[in-house]
């Protein structure tokens, strides 16, 4: 498979079509996340990138997966583990970068993968990622996440999942998650219509101002309540999770084209 590089143009934004139904968006019940319009069924992606339309400047830090092998230990902490939930198992032969990609794949028994970022693990910032999977079983499900470095003391269970897909596979969501789950509420979300075995570009911008989301360009997501914010550094993470339900699972991978970060 060749690798699809993307153009610097924006001319193709209008290929994104919009849907009748409305956002679904959820926040914290005394100061809602503002609705965004409505929703965009995302079909075949643009090729846009939010960095390029927004002008985000030089990429300082990211992994465009030149090589070929296992992802380069420079740049990544591959699991090695129990899988989600303790589910499964997280194995490094799950990862192989070839031909300008990474590619995790999630066999019949729950052996999956998942790295983390050894770059940017910063406060603020702009990460993006051009990602696709498989027809995917419901029961793996793909996520771009930013999650808190080691050792910063936060017990609030910060979590950015800027493109994640659950059971069900039409849908991305974004999940900002500011307390630990409970009873009380614990996190904003929005969800797209999205056909993810074709390219899309998903990015986050992160500042003191809020956190605000972009598919192949376009917004799709932000949250200005400053109490909802993660409250220290981050990292990129990439990770194909497994949900077992007794049923049989059916193989699927995800593949990363590059990761980019931006001031």
């Amino acid at each position: 498979m060749l690798k699809r590089k993307l153009a610097a143009t924006v001319t193709s934004v209008a290929v994104v079509a919009l849907a009748a139904a409305a956002l679904t968006v959820t926040g914290h019940p005394t100061e809602p996340t503002p609705a965004l319009g409505p929703v965009l069924a995302v079909a075949t992606s643009s090729g846009v990138q939010a960095a390029v339309l927004r002008g985000w400047g030089a990429v300082v830090a990211g992994d465009e997966f030149s090589y070929t092998g296992a992802p380069s230990a420079l740049k990544w902490t591959v699991y090695n583990g129990a899988g989600h939930a303790g589910k499964g198992i997280r194995s490094p032969k799950a990862w192989n970068v070839a031909n300008g990609v990474a590619t995790v794949t999630g066999n019949a028994y729950g052996t999956t993968g998942g790295m983390a970022a050894k770059f940017a693990m910063q406060k603020y910032g702009r990460w993006e990622v051009r990602m696709r999977t498989s027809v995917r079983d419901p029961k793996y499900h793909p996520v771009l996440l930013l999650w808190p470095n080691a050792n910063t003391g936060v017990t609030t269970c910060p979590e950015v999942d800027y493109a994640e897909s659950l059971t069900d596979t039409t849908l991305v969501k974004f999940n900002l998650h500011y307390a630990c789950p409970g009873p009380h509420p614990y996190q904003a979300q929005a969800a797209r219509k999205v056909d993810t075995t074709q390219w899309h570009n998903y990015a986050v911008q992160w500042n003191s101002a809020g956190i605000t989301g972009y598919i192949d360009g376009v917004l799709w997501f932000t949250d200005t309540n400053k109490a909802q914010l993660p409250p220290a550094a981050m990292h990129q993470t990439l990770q194909l999770d497994w949900f077992p339900n007794g049923t049989a699972t059916k193989p699927s991978w995800m593949q990363i084209d590059w990761v980019r970060v931006y001031r």
